[in-house]
């Protein structure tokens, strides 16, 4: 279940960080499933059907800030491709563990293929988020249907969604995304996430590239109900997306402070709540400092503004100073109006 009245639903992108072993990918399922993670997200493209095997130019990565710099999409996607004939064994491996297990297709044929083996959802990647024959094609399907924000225009989310809506799609969840490879908290923009929930009345979270669980647990804070995070066994073992994918513990991390972030929401709420009704005897009250007589004039000496919080409220103590006590009275009793003359 997904949405405000539920826990932060977390999905483990594993991306190509299996290194292209299966064994290392059903240990990702497996450690994915350890760590807490609601479900685990593969890709399902080849390098053919996300890009042309053609050599320079464009179609090498010039960006010298780009983790892949140098790298041909071709030879890049090829490497990073999750391959096609071992998504059967890993969506049951995850389904041994009553995780879900879903796909971001990258094109049509992925779609079809991805119905053949039942998956429960499907997810359309930020690059893909303008492919709206795709969109269409996976929300045809009725599934659930996730899409990334990226570099999107309000116009082209529009797009998207009604896309996506008119083909079929009941169940919508729009991630605010911010496609650089790692991302910077600064560069999140996570009050987009609130904005996002009122355009399009949809359900709204983070597909977050950041390092660490900060942002995420922000997001959650602001309404995020799906966190998704890259996940790895281990960075320093390496692979496309190792740099910025989180490793079992910190996704254990990530799946005990969402839920903890999301549980401090409650509602708006002033005066003490049930739980704090027994702390209300440790706040300041008036109380007799002095042994007085009847008739003693209260003063700043024998009238003190101390805790417990059994007396009259300090708002009074003004008002009490300068009158009498109606009866002999010892040190430590709380003030009452009976004892004011």
């Amino acid at each position: 279940m997904v949405g405000s009245s539920y826990r932060p639903f977390v999905i483990a992108e594993m991306s190509g960080n299996h290194n292209q072993s299966l064994d290392r990918a059903l240990a990702i399922v497996d450690a994915a499933a350890a760590a807490g993670a609601h479900a685990l997200k593969l890709q399902t493209y080849t390098a053919d059907t996300i890009t042309l095997d053609v050599r320079g130019g464009e179609f090498d990565i010039a960006d010298g800030s780009s983790l892949w710099v140098g790298r041909n999409l071709h030879d890049l996607y090829k490497q990073a491709h999750t391959p096609w004939e071992w998504h059967g064994s890993i969506m049951e491996r995850a389904k041994s563990y009553g995780m879900a297990c879903f796909s971001s297709p990258f094109d049509e044929t992925a779609v079809d293929f991805l119905e053949s083996l039942g998956a429960p959802a499907y997810k359309i990647a930020s690059f893909e988020n303008n492919h709206l024959p795709l969109i269409r094609k996976a929300a045809s399907t009725g599934k659930p249907l996730i899409i990334s924000s990226g570099m999107a225009s309000i116009a082209e989310l529009d797009e998207a969604v009604t896309a996506a809506r008119e083909a079929g799609c009941k169940d919508l969840v729009l991630l605010k995304c911010t496609s650089t490879y790692p991302a910077t908290p600064a560069n999140t923009n996570a009050l987009t996430i609130p904005h996002m929930r009122q355009l399009f009345g949809c359900q709204v979270g983070l597909s977050d590239h950041t390092m660490g669980i900060g942002v995420a647990v922000a997001a959650v804070a602001h309404g995020a109900t799906v966190i998704e995070k890259h996940f790895t066994l281990s960075r320093a073992e390496g692979g496309v997306d190792s740099a910025f994918s989180l490793e079992p513990a910190e996704m254990q991390s990530l799946v005990v402070e969402t839920e903890r972030a999301w549980q401090s929401l409650g509602a708006v709420s002033y005066g003490p709540t049930e739980a704090e009704k027994k702390s209300l005897v440790y706040r300041r009250s008036l109380y007799i400092a002095e042994d007085m007589a009847e008739g003693a004039t209260f003063t700043p000496s024998n009238l003190r503004v101390v805790r417990p919080g059994l007396g009259l409220k300090p708002r009074f103590y003004e008002e009490v100073l300068g009158r009498r006590a109606s009866r002999a009275v010892k040190k430590g009793e709380p003030l009452s109006w009976e004892l004011v003359s």
